[in-house]
């Protein structure tokens, strides 16, 4: 019955279940829950880094925690790309993963730890609670190349929904997905450009404050919305007032095609809810990795 939630969904999601952990490790989800809830109280802002973790695990060789492998003499891993280098959240997954291997060793997978994470952070920054089944294997491979599949913050509405559709992602889902920039900041380096020509879709006031902010540097931080550690609908209320910071935020609002759906989000923050839950456990069980093609790591950070 439960996997009936998961909509557009194979009923059997390929082997993951609710209760994958109910009889090998049942205090796997609340070890998890604590240390992302006490990790949060004490830095708000590693909410956005667990759910981008997520992301940035899934869009590339899929939900496989490769995200998490350190680069060795012979590999540069995916987390030294470039693209991956502001990633925060990587000693809260050590810290479930230690905490639950003195429970259970070899039982439950990084990949897991990830994916319950980064639920469990939106829940606790206000968003809504939803449910993913569990058992995914860790992938073996962490290439840097691999990172230049990353959707850029230089791509048109249009390019994001393609590049989201190859992975099966609908148009609504995309808009839905890119709501996660409700929570944290995009550094000047990632929207500078839009300031050397501002065009009609940026308010003017608006450019002021990015140029006041890159004025700080290439790292400096800009929140995505008014409300950088709440997860609510402000994100969308800021496209529709030209003030999204990334172009690729600002596309969702000019585009005819999407526009209506932010429209939709910034009227009612419940439907956003919805369709990001929707979208979160399609992302969650992206290209996930069953027995053979994978492992239960010891350490997040090395293979076995």
């Amino acid at each position: 019955m439960l996997m009936h939630a998961i909509v557009g969904l194979p009923l059997s999601v390929r082997g993951l279940s609710m209760g994958y952990y109910m009889m090998s490790c049942p205090f796997a989800e609340q070890i998890v829950k604590n240390s992302v809830n006490n990790a949060l109280q004490a830095d708000p802002t590693l909410a956005a880094g667990l759910i981008r973790m997520l992301f940035h695990d899934c869009f590339i060789e899929g939900c496989d925690a490769s995200i998490l492998l350190d680069s060795t003499k012979d590999n540069t891993a995916e987390k030294d790309s470039p693209a991956n280098l502001s990633l925060r959240g990587y000693e809260i997954i050590d810290d479930a993963k230690e905490k639950i291997e003195n429970r259970c060793p070899g039982v439950v997978s990084c990949a897991d730890i990830v994916a319950m994470a980064a639920r469990d952070a939106v829940f606790w920054a206000g968003g809504p609670y939803y449910d993913i089944p569990k058992g995914r294997f860790d992938g073996k491979r962490s290439k840097i190349e691999d990172t230049r599949n990353l959707p850029s913050p230089f791509l048109n509405a249009s390019q994001l929904i393609q590049t989201f559709g190859q992975r099966g992602f609908t148009p609504q889902d995309v808009v839905a997905l890119s709501g996660a920039h409700t929570l944290g900041v995009a550094r000047c380096s990632s929207f500078k450009a839009r300031l050397t020509t501002p065009d009609s879709s940026m308010d003017s006031t608006f450019v002021n404050t990015l140029s006041k902010t890159c004025s700080a540097g290439d790292n400096a931080e800009q929140p995505f919305d008014a409300t950088r550690n709440d997860f609510d609908n402000a994100y969308f209320n800021a496209l529709q007032m030209k003030s999204g910071v990334l172009f690729s935020d600002q596309s969702l609002f000019n585009t005819p095609r999407t526009r209506n759906i932010v429209n939709g989000y910034a009227l009612n923050q419940a439907r956003f809810f919805f369709d990001f839950q929707q979208a979160m456990r399609k992302m969650s069980v992206l290209d996930v990795k069953l027995g053979s093609q994978g492992e239960i790591r010891q350490s997040c950070r090395s293979i076995n």
